[in-house]
């Protein structure tokens, strides 16, 4: 019983190192090199504002592990790079080309901040044309306000 216990303990302190697995490099440091400036130019698609250089994800791993898959096959960088858009579409590129379909993603943030430019402009033109709030009383004004102090309702 006691062997048991000890290979419970040996399971649960190597278990998580042994999950660990690192990504093996190419052969050819050429290709290693040029899979490494390909892994910076491609978006991890769980963690999204990362390169899937930088990302630990399972998914990222396994995006650079076909990446070089298609590099050791012999495809060129751009080769590669269609490939992975044309099976994850242009969001998996960190930088996405200006085209139809990507632009709202590039004509969208400045819009926006144009068109909260011009609602400022608007609330602030429509705020200075209003009436100021210390505009004196008319007399006929005047003349209520002192009926309503006085007790009287003079309308």
């Amino acid at each position: 019983m006691r062997w048991l216990a000890i290979l419970l303990q040996l399971l649960v302190l190597v278990g998580p190192a042994a999950a660990f697995e690192v990504d093996r490099p190419l052969a050819d440091p050429a290709q290693e090199a040029r899979a490494k400036s390909l892994q910076k130019e491609l978006r991890c698609l769980v963690c999204q504002n990362q390169s899937i250089d930088d990302s630990n994800a399972p998914l990222a791993r396994d995006l650079r592990l076909l990446l070089r898959e298609r590099i050791a096959a012999g495809d060129s960088d751009a080769a590669a790079l269609d490939y992975m858009v044309q099976r994850y579409g242009d969001w998996v590129l960190l930088k996405p080309p200006f085209k139809a379909g990507t632009y709202a993603l590039w004509l969208g943030p400045p819009m926006l901040v144009l068109g909260a430019a011009l609602g400022v402009r608007l609330w602030l033109r429509r705020r200075s044309g209003a009436e100021p709030i210390d505009t004196p009383l008319s007399a006929d004004e005047r003349r209520r306000l002192q009926a309503l102090l006085a007790g009287r309702d003079d309308r």
